[in-house]
């Protein structure tokens, strides 16, 4: 439960410092550029990058199980050939 709750904070950092960096692209529009907001914006992302990157990865689908079951077929055949 933790962990779930580490990779939410994660995302929200990054959504953070993608309002930030549209803060920073709208100074820039405006000819009154404050490097502050990109500089905030790269430190959330991140942030938010490095909690993300606890999330265990999804199990498989299986939904190509049969193009892999073909595929590996097809390298067993070519081991035989040599």
């Amino acid at each position: 439960m933790v962990e779930e709750f580490i990779v939410r904070i994660g995302t929200f950092f990054i959504l953070i410092g993608v309002g930030i960096f549209i803060l920073f692209v709208a100074s820039d529009y405006a000819n009154q550029t404050n490097f502050d907001y990109l500089f905030w914006a790269v430190l959330s992302v991140t942030i938010g990058i490095m909690l993300r990157r606890r999330k265990p990865s999804p199990p498989p689908s299986g939904r190509f199980s049969y193009l892999h079951k073909m595929r590996g077929d097809r390298n067993d055949h070519k081991e035989e050939k040599k």
